[in-house]
């Protein structure tokens, strides 16, 4: 790094434009994303001969569609990985777990983004109230796995997040 500057900052995320010396020894001007980071939660149900998956379908401006995805949201400044997954599945779907287990980590777009994504496991599913945000209108659906995979192959499913931890899922079933 030869130097960084902040060139917006928003309430969800910041924007630097760092002159860098990458290790090959090229001189780049690279404009960062910086973000907190975000979890995943892949809400599995295993009441069913088959797990489903519980999906969510809503709004997204960037995409300017409705998206099939996995509950997922930012890591609020000061909170721990694992609660904001807590939080975030009760928040949009209104389902507790009793079980937990982070599963995959990843860079959400490394070329620009410095957003990190933790997805967590979660198992022992209970239903409740949905606490959601004021801007989330959220559709909610409990997928055998199968579906969620023929989703995932037929582009149905199109968010990255999502395709990666159904895969994941379909993988680890094909295992056992």
């Amino acid at each position: 790094m030869i130097s960084s500057r902040t060139v917006y900052r928003g309430p969800v995320f910041w924007v630097t434009t760092d002159d860098v010396q990458e290790p090959g020894g090229v001189r780049a001007r690279r404009d960062i994303v910086h973000h907190a980071g975000s979890v995943v939660v892949l809400a599995v149900d295993e009441s069913a001969s088959k797990p489903r998956v519980l999906l969510e379908r809503q709004y997204r401006h960037a995409a300017k569609d409705f998206l099939w995805e996995l509950p997922a949201g930012r890591i609020d400044s000061g909170e721990k990985a694992p609660h904001a997954a807590k939080r975030e599945l009760l928040e949009e779907t209104g389902y507790t777990a009793t079980h937990w287990r982070r599963i995959l980590n990843f860079y959400a777009s490394p070329g620009f983004v410095a957003e990190t994504m933790s997805v967590y496991l979660a198992t022992g599913l209970r239903a409740g109230t949905a606490q959601p945000e004021e801007d989330e209108v959220i559709q909610l659906r409990l997928v055998p796995l199968p579906s969620a995979l023929r989703m995932v192959l037929g582009g149905t499913i199109r968010d990255a997040k999502t395709i990666a931890s159904v895969l994941w899922l379909d993988h680890q079933t094909r295992q056992k």
